[in-house]
């Protein structure tokens, strides 16, 4: 005998001509129920003294049957766990959607997604507390990851997966990790400004020399996690300090990071403040010809490293699909498919974006350890709204 059974909305139960279906039914109130029909075959029958009598056979099959339904019911049930996990993403559907499909593909286990703004998600978490559908939070920045964990909602992650990221890009406490990382720098015109010009800090360009060529985006998410590393590198007055010095300079505004390296591209502002991977995206539409490349200054939030991460929710309701999840986005396939779809930094230590993407010269990007950037715990960036009162109280929002 032979049971298929699919989803547990129908079963089959095979011996030779006999063919029985136990379809799943559900009333107006939502209860389970079984329908029974026979869907192939014709009972063989046997005529005895003009009664008709159910071959035995038939009858040991219908018996089996009947067992079948109870592990059935209880299989089927509301209860029973089922191989999925949701995920809250503030990752784009465009880059991180193909890594679930295949995921998916690769383990059976459903993604339901919900994609949104970073900082909202981190929100909605916060206000669904221990009612949240959500297993793992995909933070496009560690600042969103920081203020989970310090509302003590994220659980510590296994030791196997923490020690294979480089310590600058995860959690001090094990609680999120980084799944890529990407970097400031400071975009600049080639035509307009030489390399030995540039100063080795981000207060170089509080400078009066500098006034109406600098461009920055203060409305944008990354630029605002840049504003909450220098306060929390250097305090709230001097990062007041710096805020003030570029306004006093009349800096161009840009929506993003993208219109930021189109308007230093275009000349009208020769510096702008951005994450390292924008330029890329102009190099392969317009050839190495477009003029702008990057300064990584030296040692200061203008070189701090952030990263998109991963953390498990408190509540979430199977740990093992999800640490498949993150072995999943460490392996070198899902690496190398951050460097190459947006040319991020591999977070796992031994990987170098440098092997994977040719670049002829450090103006466009430099490996991760030559890169001077601060000593901080990133979880710290987390305080945004104390941020946007800071860019609002000196005139930039």
């Amino acid at each position: 005998m032979e049971l298929l059974s699919k989803y547990c909305s129908s079963v089959y139960v095979f011996e030779n001509d006999i063919y029985y279906n136990f379809s799943k039914k559900l009333d107006s109130e939502n209860d389970i129920h079984y329908n029974t029909t026979k869907e192939v075959g014709i009972l063989s029958q046997i005529n005895l003294g003009g009664e008709e009598m159910i071959n035995k056979k038939a009858l040991t099959v219908l018996a089996l049957v009947m067992v079948l339904v109870t592990g059935i019911i209880i299989g089927c049930s509301p209860d029973s766990e089922q191989e999925e996990i949701t995920i809250y993403s503030g990752r784009s559907e465009n880059l991180i959607g193909p890594a679930f499909e295949k995921f998916t593909a690769e383990t059976g286990i459903e993604v339901n997604v919900r994609y949104g703004d970073t900082a909202e998600l981190a929100a909605t978490i916060l206000e669904e507390g221990e009612n949240t559908p959500a297993d793992v939070f995909f933070a496009q920045d560690a600042g969103a990851l920081g203020a989970l964990a310090q509302a003590n909602r994220l659980q510590v992650l296994p030791e196997e997966y923490l020690e294979q990221v480089d310590s600058r890009l995860r959690s001090p406490d094990g609680e999120w990790l980084g799944t890529s990382g990407r970097a400031r720098v400071v975009a600049y015109n080639t035509d307009n400004v030489d390399q030995d010009e540039l100063p080795d800090s981000i207060w170089g360009f509080t400078e009066p020399e500098w006034e109406g060529r600098i461009g920055w985006a203060p409305a944008n998410g990354s630029f605002q996690a840049f504003v909450t590393a220098l306060r929390v590198l250097e305090g709230e007055e001097k990062a007041e300090e710096w805020l003030r010095g570029i306004q006093d300079n009349n800096p161009y505004e840009y929506h993003n990071n993208t219109s930021t390296v189109e308007g230093v591209g275009r000349g009208e502002a020769d510096v702008g403040f951005v994450n390292h991977y924008y330029l890329f995206r102009f190099l392969a539409e317009e050839g190495e010809d477009f003029p702008v490349r990057h300064l990584y200054t030296s040692g200061d939030a203008g070189s701090m490293i952030n990263i998109a991460g991963v953390g498990v929710l408190d509540v979430a309701s199977n740990d093992d699909n999800v640490n498949r999840l993150i072995e999943f986005l460490l392996t070198e396939e899902m690496q190398k498919h951050f460097i190459e779809e947006n040319h991020e930094y591999p977070v796992v230590k031994g990987m170098d974006i440098v092997d994977f993407i040719d670049v002829e010269d450090d103006s466009k990007l430099i490996p991760l350890a030559e890169i001077n950037a601060p000593e901080m715990d990133l979880s710290d960036i987390d305080d945004l709204e104390g941020t946007l009162e800071l860019l609002s109280e000196v005139g930039a929002l």
